[in-house]
């Protein structure tokens, strides 16, 4: 039997490093203002300042501290994929260190909603979001530094 392979749930979003290293989210950079995108997507500047159309891929930090939190008690409709049978999971919306941008994502597998707390600092992680016979497909999650 073939060993499953692990791929993003969604290309393009973050890092998969194979050595080791730290995930990193992929994001945007406007070259004339500096404003950060996460997620990437097409089109211009979203600061309503700037009318700059150029935006260049970066990798961002993979740190910062909780700016907010809840717990998610619903699972996904189709096409999302959620994990059977479901399990209410934490959110966190975690402001980036160095870009000062706000990031939501699923807190990682195994830290109760309970635990968080504003301003607590938090690191960048992988998990599984779920798996078939060849792959496991992966997010990014956020977990307590």
């Amino acid at each position: 039997m073939t060993a499953r392979t692990t791929v993003p749930a969604v290309d393009g979003w973050f890092t998969v490093p194979a050595d080791g290293a730290d995930p990193k989210l992929l994001g945007l950079r406007c070259d004339a203002c500096g404003t950060y995108v996460f997620p990437p997507r097409p089109g211009g500047c979203p600061n309503p300042a700037c009318t700059a159309e150029t935006l260049t891929s970066t990798e961002l930090s993979s740190v910062g501290t909780v700016w907010s939190y809840t717990a998610n008690h619903y699972a996904p409709p189709p096409p999302y994929v959620a994990a059977e049978p479901f399990q209410p999971y934490p959110l966190a919306a975690v402001q980036m260190e160095a870009e000062g941008i706000i990031v939501l994502g699923q807190v990682a597998a195994g830290v109760p909603t309970d635990s968080l707390r504003v301003g607590q600092p938090m690191k960048l992680d992988l998990g599984v979001l779920s798996s078939d016979d060849e792959h496991d497909y992966l997010i990014y999650t956020w977990a307590p530094a």
